[in-house]
Parts: structure tokens; C-alpha cells; sequence
């Protein structure tokens, strides 16, 4: 390459890019220090993109464009919203439960002013930010006391580490689960100071297990919500009704786990039965722990509900105030509560049992209305069809349950890149501006509408993608 000075591009100075009015439109959005340090990052791109021989525009007017264009994706949210097209509903990864327009209009008020968190207007004295939701779960599930952490997790640590720090925690051994993110409960009890005692087998625990185990060191019993798989076939286990006289004959508390929890009979809505936090409590449960934003449908929360002598040692322990929730998912937590009073309504109010209830044949009537746009933008080379599905709860809810859905199957022409073809398709339809996740299986990209909330912005990227690729094969 000719490195003389008559062979170089015009680099413009930073001071004169500075000047171009599109730098001057950045420099009011995003400050002057940062509008700099784009241009010249750009400028520096435009050299190195000459010495390796390619042709550059380095006109005033290109740089402070590529220079807003970097400003504008650095300055893009890190949580982009996406569309959740896998059929699990409350995906983990993809943030678990929406929330409802009440909750979301709670947080939105806490946000913009100061409030009552923990502050009594009536005495003008300390108060206590359990308060905006220990009423209401005392009121929702019959318990005696409530308290609220960050998740169902820390929930679990807290009782533990409250109750059984230096001695035993009895456990039976098919209950010892491992959840998300390779978190462990034998993990979450070293963690919290307690010796785990396993009892029974994998398959297999009795009655008598547990009475044989305890000693003078068992500081309490406990049962834990098997999440995200099931035993079948020659299995025993000891519902908490079974093991709750023993406790109280031992004296000892039982703490009923039950992962994510839930605040209705959702038999009663079509779909697969689970144990309410109710029932929990009535079984005997003297501490229950569950999520807040699983199948209860709100906020990241592990609530606590149970014995008020139980509860108020754990409103004691100094980790409570590590695991304490804030204002703005208090706001949300209490919203969301407010919801179950009206339970005729709960299935339009809260965004997750909305979801969870949409009819199939709904859903394939809706996907046969997207199956041409998704067509149009796939291109030839893919096929299009109106499939049966079959979602699922997530999160570790109900882990067995299907649930009949409708959608969208693309697969790829024949051949030895039918599989490379679809992993790009998925790429395609990630890149697009609202990202619109599916899931690939049994050589097909599939797109299950239960869990689409917002038909207008599928149509918008289906519309996106069809473009770009016309646009490319142009």
C-alpha cells in the first residue's frame, strides 16, 4: 500500500467532525466527553480499516455518523425486551412472570417519589417494609406471620440459618435437589450454617426414617418441593400431613419448601393440580417458603409464611436485611397480592394465569394468521407449517405438565445444511430488533404463541426480517 501523504484519505480533525450538526444533535443526547471519545474511536476504525486495503469514507459528515451509530448501541438497554416464543412460559432465563398493569403501575408510583417504606405515617415513628404484605399473606393463606426476601432461595436460607445454625436440618435424601444455575439444598444448608441429615432413599423415605434420625442435635424437619423433576414407579414419600404430628411430637419446627408456590387451585383453570401455599399451612407446615415470581405471578420474592414465634426469629436475624426486598418490588409484591382478593378476575388480571389459560385452538387460529408473513420471511429455501404444541410452566413448576399450545414450525430444504440453516434462521430471528426467541427440536425451528404478548410487534419483526433478507438477496 502507498503510505505517502498524497496516497492518505483526508482524515478530518476531531474539532471539525465535533462541528458536523449530526455530532452537535450527539453531543446534546449523550454528552460532549462521550460524543469525543465516539468520534475518535470511529476515526481510529477508519485507519485501520485503510492500512488493511479497504476503501473508507472519511468525509466530516461519515464519520460523526458512525460516530452516533456507536454512541446509539452502547447507549441500548443490556436487557432488551424480547418475544418468548420457546413455550416455556415462565422462562427463567427470559425473566420468569410479567407483571400486571397494577403492579406495574405500583412501581412506576414508588419510583417517582418518596414513600412509606418503613416509616409509620401514624405514629411518625420507624416502621417495618414487611408490613405492606404481611397483611395480605396472612389474609391469603391462613398463616399467623409473614416476612419477605429476594427470592425463594434466600427464604430457605434465612429459616435455616434462623433455626438450625450448628445443628441438624432432617431431610430425605430424594429431596435433595439441585435447581437452576446448579444451585444445590445441601449447597443452601452449608451456606447456612446446618448439618443436613439424610434420610430414606432416592426413591424411597418413611415415617420412620425421620423418627429414627432425630437426636439431640435435629433442630428441625423439613420437606422440599421436588422443582424440576419427578420419581416415578416404586417411590414413597412422607406428605407433610404424615410428618407434621411427628414434629409436634418431638417438638420441633417442620419447614415446608414448596419452590414455587401457589396461591389458587389451578384445577380450576384447566390445568394440572399443585399444592397451595394454603394447604401447606394447614398440613401443618409451622414455616412455608415459596416464590413470589413463578406461578404467584409477580415480582422476584421468597416469601415466609407461618408460626409468628418462627417468623420473628427470622425478622431478627442480621442476614434478614442482606435479603430484604426494596420498595420497588414491595410495590410490585403487594399489587400482585391485591389481585387474589378477586379471584373471578384473576385469570384477565394477572399476565401468568392469562398465559397459562389461552385455549389451543386459539393459538393455532392465531398462527395460521402469521403463518404467510413468516413465510414471506423465512424465503423459499424454508417451509412454513400451523403446528400442535405443547408449552410448559417452567421455572421448576409442575415439571411433568403439558400443556396443549398452538404454533409456527419452519424447516429447512433437504440436505446437509438443513440443520446449519435452521441454527442461522434462529440467529436471524435473535438479531432482529425486538429478538424473537424460539426453539429448535426434531429438525425444526418452532415458535409457541402461548407465551406471545404482543402480536403487533410480531408482526413488526416478521415484516423486519422479510425485509433485510429481500434487501440482502437484492
Amino acid at each position: 500500500m502507498d503510505d505517502s501523504p498524497s496516497a492518505r484519505p483526508p482524515f478530518p480533525a476531531v474539532d471539525r467532525v465535533l462541528a458536523a450538526p449530526q455530532a452537535a444533535v450527539a453531543i446534546e443526547r449523550y454528552g460532549r466527553v462521550a460524543t469525543v471519545a465516539a468520534v475518535r474511536a470511529s476515526l481510529a476504525a477508519a485507519r485501520s480499516a485503510w492500512l488493511a486495503g479497504a476503501a473508507v469514507d472519511v468525509s466530516v459528515e461519515r464519520i460523526a455518523i458512525v460516530a452516533t451509530a456507536r454512541l446509539e448501541a452502547d447507549d441500548a438497554p443490556s436487557q432488551r425486551r424480547v418475544l418468548n416464543l420457546t413455550g416455556t412460559v415462565l422462562h427463567t432465563n427470559l425473566g420468569r412472570a410479567l407483571l400486571s398493569e397494577e403492579a406495574i403501575a405500583a412501581v412506576t408510583a414508588a419510583m417517582r417519589s418518596p414513600t412509606a417504606l418503613e416509616f409509620d405515617v401514624a405514629t411518625g415513628q420507624r416502621g417495618e417494609r414487611d408490613d405492606h404484605v404481611r397483611g395480605l399473606l396472612r389474609e391469603l393463606t391462613g398463616a399467623e406471620d409473614a416476612v419477605a426476601v429476594n427470592n425463594n432461595a434466600a427464604a430457605v436460607l434465612l429459616t435455616l440459618n434462623s433455626l438450625s445454625e450448628g445443628r441438624e436440618t432432617i431431610v430425605s435424601r430424594g429431596e435433595l435437589i439441585e435447581i437452576g444455575g446448579s444451585f444445590r439444598m445441601p449447597s443452601i444448608m452449608a451456606r447456612a450454617g446446618c448439618r443436613l441429615v439424610e434420610v430414606g432413599t432416592t426413591n424411597r423415605t418413611h415415617l420412620a426414617d425421620y423418627a429414627e434420625a432425630i437426636g439431640p442435635d435435629t433442630a428441625l424437619l423439613m420437606k422440599v418441593h421436588p422443582s424440576n423433576y419427578r420419581v416415578e414407579g416404586f417411590t414413597k414419600e412422607v406428605a407433610a400431613k404424615e410428618l407434621a404430628p411427628l414434629a409436634r411430637e418431638r417438638q420441633l419446627p417442620l419447614v415446608d419448601d414448596l419452590g414455587s408456590g401457589v396461591l389458587v387451585d389451578l384445577s380450576a383453570y384447566g390445568l394440572q393440580r399443585e399444592r397451595t401455599v394454603q394447604e401447606a399451612v394447614a398440613d401443618g407446615g409451622d414455616l412455608v417458603t415459596f416464590s413470589g415470581d413463578k406461578l404467584l405471578g409477580g415480582p422476584q420474592a421468597g416469601l415466609v409464611v407461618g408460626r409468628a414465634d418462627l417468623v420473628k426469629r427470622l425478622a431478627k436475624n442480621h442476614l434478614k436485611r442482606a435479603l430484604r426486598l426494596d420498595k420497588l418490588r414491595l410495590a410490585a409484591l403487594e399489587a400482585t397480592l391485591k389481585l387474589y382478593r378477586d379471584p373471578d378476575r384473576l385469570a384477565r388480571r394477572l399476565p401468568t394465569l392469562a398465559l397459562l389459560t389461552r385455549p389451543a385452538d386459539a393459538l393455532k387460529t392465531l398462527a395460521a394468521r402469521f403463518a404467510p408473513a413468516l413465510a414471506r420471511a423465512v424465503g423459499p429455501a424454508f417451509a412454513v407449517a400451523v403446528v400442535d404444541a405443547e408449552s410448559q410452566i417452567g421455572s421448576g413448576a409442575l415439571p411433568l405438565a403439558a400443556i396443549p399450545s398452538g404454533g409456527l414450525a419452519v424447516s429447512a430444504s433437504e440436505g446437509k445444511r438443513a440443520g446449519s440453516a435452521l441454527t442461522e434462521l434462529a440467529a436471524a430471528f435473535r438479531a432482529l430488533s425486538v429478538p424473537v426467541i424460539g426453539r429448535i427440536a426434531d429438525d425444526r425451528l418452532i415458535f409457541d404463541l402461548r407465551g406471545l404478548d404482543d402480536e403487533a410487534v410480531f408482526d413488526a419483526m416478521l415484516a423486519e426480517l422479510a425485509s433485510a433478507r429481500e434487501g440482502a438477496a437484492a
